[in-house]
């Protein structure tokens, strides 16, 4: 095989900033594609607020990188650190990056994010042009990034290092378009003659992602089942027709999680390790949440999980309607996320009026996640969509069946009982009534121990690395190198 340079622009990456999956992936993708030979760069901002509360303290390059943007001559310095042996480069503009979010305070989104995505996606091609190497491929991801392909190939051709590299933009959230009112165009310096319905033009507005998808040499979305669904009104976010025309570039690869990281053979968060044929570390798990948590003790009640962000994409409203009649069913609940406030409000007054049955924890905590996610008997995620989805995959890493709706990534990653190989359950229809058929199914298999042993140990065995994945766009590479 090649080895390849390759370099990742995107907004957030592991373990420097992170909001969600996309940090995991930018993180992890490339650390996969280095075991496999390749030589992988990130770009992304500069965040000193929040890198520098993880410990990792990043050394200028000594570049800075000059920048005529909304009016502004600005200068930017190069930084750079490497975790793991993975090389980051960071963007630095204090006033743009230095903030206490990433993309807005709690719940909202900063005024000025095209300027502070569009100087970071120039900056960032600057930056590219000013290693070393030729550059083989530019792989960016979602709206933040997806003036990338449109500004190489329109305005950035004059860099002969970056000049030929092939483009590769990767959907990871269609809901998440980046839209914006048309007079940056002149403001920031956009090619105007790609400002129509067939580039980045949206309802007399400019739509980043649609430039991504417009002018990147192949699109992909992290889960087989989420590229053919992106094509439907149902999920298309009014993108479905123009993503239709670009459908012969789309493919759907998954996402994949650390195994190593995590593992419930090794994880210093649980009070016990376990692992498939060593399981008794499980049930200590279970004991030991429960009684910090303050629920009943108690090894033959099923403990319900769900670790979320608690927005609509994410069902809660389908849990909701459900809980009551679950608690009084007898099952517990444990809970970790934060998000819409009357979410928040309701699971809070839930586990009040239901303190020896229900947690709900309002935030997140990495070591609780480890801790909920090996207790749990049966992990919740409803989505109403789900691109791709990590919890699924953490939850069966530590042999927490997983009931779900099939859809994206659920449907590609939870092989559904009772199929050979069964890890979990499926329900179809985003209901109340499909969730709980699906949970009282789990629960039935629950109470068979032998049948619940062999899902959990099939979950726990199940190989959900970077490895395949990788492997894929290691191989999509080469092929959009040599057309």
């Amino acid at each position: 095989m090649k080895k390849l340079h390759i370099i990742f622009i995107a907004s957030e990456a592991a373990p420097l900033a992170k909001t969600g999956g996309l940090a995991d992936v930018t993180g992890a993708l490339p650390q996969a594609l280095r075991n496999l030979g390749h030589d992988v760069t990130v770009i992304m901002p500069f965040y000193r607020l929040i890198i520098e509360k993880t410990g990792i303290q990043p050394k200028a390059t000594g570049d800075i990188i000059e920048m005529w943007t909304d009016g502004i001559q600005r200068h930017c310095p190069l930084h750079e650190t490497t975790v793991d042996g993975l090389n980051f480069l960071l963007i630095e503009q204090g006033d743009l990056y230095a903030r206490e979010g990433i993309y807005g305070p709690p719940g909202g989104a900063y005024e000025d994010n095209l300027l502070r995505y569009v100087l970071f996606n120039r900056v960032a091609l600057e930056a590219a042009a000013l290693l070393k190497a030729n550059i083989d491929i530019i792989h960016c991801h979602d709206w933040q990034t997806g003036m990338v392909p449109l500004l190489l190939k329109t305005q950035y051709q004059h860099h002969s290092n970056i000049a030929h590299a092939k483009t590769v933009f990767t959907i990871h959230n269609l809901a998440y378009q980046g839209v914006f009112p048309a007079d940056w165009i002149s403001r920031l310096g956009l090619p105007s003659h790609h400002f129509n319905s067939g580039g980045f033009e949206f309802h007399h507005q400019i739509n980043c992602m649609k430039a991504g998808i417009h002018m990147a040499d192949t699109i992909t979305t992290v889960s087989p089942t989420y590229a053919k669904e992106i094509l439907t009104p149902e999920y298309g976010c009014e993108l479905e027709g123009f993503l239709q025309h670009h459908s012969d570039r789309l493919t759907g690869i998954v996402n994949g999680i650390d195994m190593e990281q995590l593992n419930p053979l090794t994880d210093s968060n649980l009070p016990a390790n376990y692992a498939a044929g060593k399981i008794a570390g499980k049930k200590k798990c279970k004991k030991n949440l429960q009684a910090s948590c303050k629920l009943a003790v108690s090894d033959s009640t099923p403990l319900l999980t769900l670790i979320s962000r608690l927005a609509d994409q994410k069902g809660i409203d389908l849990l909701l309607a459900n809980a009551k009649k679950w608690l009084q069913r007898g099952y517990q609940l444990a809970i970790l996320g934060s998000g819409d406030p009357h979410n928040e409000y309701q699971l809070t007054e839930l586990a009040k009026s239901h303190p020896s049955q229900m947690y709900f924890h309002c935030g997140f905590d990495v070591a609780l996640a480890s801790q909920i996610y090996a207790a749990g008997d049966i992990f919740l995620m409803p989505s109403r969509f789900e691109p791709c989805g990590l919890g699924q995959l953490m939850a069966m890493r530590y042999g927490n069946i997983p009931v779900a709706r099939s859809t994206g990534g659920l449907s590609d990653t939870i092989t559904s009982y009772p199929k050979k190989g069964a890890t979990g359950f499926h329900f179809i229809e985003a209901t109340p009534e499909a969730f709980d058929i699906a949970l009282e199914e789990a629960i039935a298999i629950y109470r068979q121990p032998r049948k619940w042993s062999t899902i959990r140990t099939q979950a726990l065995k199940r190989d959900s690395s970077w490895d395949a994945s990788a492997q894929t766009y290691s191989t999509l590479y080469e092929q959009i190198i040599n057309t």
